[in-house]
């Protein structure tokens, strides 16, 4: 009779998607890391690879198994099959393009071991060209709606050196109990990709859950590898679902406070998209988010009868600086 595997402390979820150049030196990192109770989960966003299944024995070392999913099912729905697979009482989510230092997934398990007040754990992301730029310390949530990554493009020997709270995980590099993950619904899978981090760590941050940002754990991180980062493909999910992540999670009279500003805010960003960029894609974006309103206030519904949080303490953790995201737009569209 064979014994069953003991499950592992950590499920690792990848996605695969235009990413062969990044595998192979993610998985390296990973081989390297001082921690190791922990499975892969390569997720195969496309049909079957032959390449990809090379990696198993390339990386024989590691628990490695590749699910096939058959299409591009997109970063949401792929990372919960993942979720829905994974033995560990943590998942971390990976990027391929983002390379763990050798004690990355060491300090996560020691921060959250450590402080069970908090369910769900940010990494310290450092630009893979130019590490001496952070990358994202953790996210921030604006009351108007918008969401960006903590000090990106800032110096990291200044800036994000210090674990804090901070409202959601930036899901490059996270950790989430496993359990919480599920109880929330995982990743929204209408949101196809991007913005779906953002409204993961609201719902968490709604049911009670808090997240800390571990700034001894390191990725360096390259960015958008597969779609581009100012693709049209990017900005149509981004202005698209973070409508949909205000008007499903932002609790009872916080709704109606921000709404002036959340409405104020799309239409300025969309007019500045056009008449700097040329682009209209913003637009279509904020078409599409309105035409699904009606089943995402059905969401809403279910969304805010699981809320346990105070609205004093979602007050607390958002960002109304009414200046915050110009400054951090303008930081963002610096040149390295």
């Amino acid at each position: 009779m064979t014994a069953m595997c003991k499950e592992p402390l950590v499920s690792i979820l990848i996605l695969a998607w235009n990413s062969k150049e990044h595998l192979p030196i993610c998985l390296a990192r990973l081989l390297a890391q001082s921690f190791q109770d922990f499975e892969i989960f390569i997720l195969n966003n496309g049909p079957q690879d032959a390449e990809l299944e090379e990696l198993q024995g390339k990386y024989a070392k590691l628990d490695l198994i590749i699910k096939n999913l058959g299409s591009n099912l997109g970063f949401a729905a792929a990372n919960n099959i993942g979720a829905r697979l994974a033995r560990g009482q943590w998942i971390a989510l990976l990027n391929a393009d983002a390379y763990p230092e050798p004690h990355w997934l060491e300090n996560l398990i020691a921060a959250a071991e450590g402080n069970p007040q908090f369910n769900f754990f940010s990494s310290r992301q450092l630009q893979a060209d130019t590490p001496e730029l952070l990358d994202g310390a953790g996210d921030t949530y604006h009351a108007s709606g918008l969401a960006w990554r903590r000090h990106y493009n800032h110096p990291a020997s200044e800036y994000g050196l210090h674990a804090e709270e901070v409202f959601g995980a930036c899901a490059a590099a996270a950790l989430y109990r496993r359990e919480d993950f599920l109880a929330v619904g995982g990743f929204d899978e209408t949101y196809f990709a991007y913005f779906e981090d953002v409204d993961l760590s609201f719902r968490l941050r709604l049911a009670g859950g808090r997240c800390l940002y571990v700034s001894d754990a390191v990725v360096h991180h390259v960015g958008s590898a597969s779609t581009g980062k100012t693709s049209d493909f990017v900005y149509f999910h981004v202005h698209r679902n973070l409508v949909w992540t205000y008007f499903k999670n932002m609790p009872g009279a916080l709704f109606w406070l921000f709404l002036p500003s959340h409405m104020a805010v799309n239409l300025y960003v969309s007019m500045q998209v056009w008449v700097k960029e040329g682009r209209i894609i913003v637009f279509k974006a904020k078409l599409d988010a309105l035409r699904a309103l009606p089943s995402v206030l059905k969401k809403r519904s279910q969304v805010q009868k699981l809320r346990k949080v105070s609205l004093r303490e979602l007050y607390r953790i958002m960002t109304k600086d009414l200046l915050a995201p110009r400054r951090a737009a303008r930081v963002q569209t610096q040149s390295k």
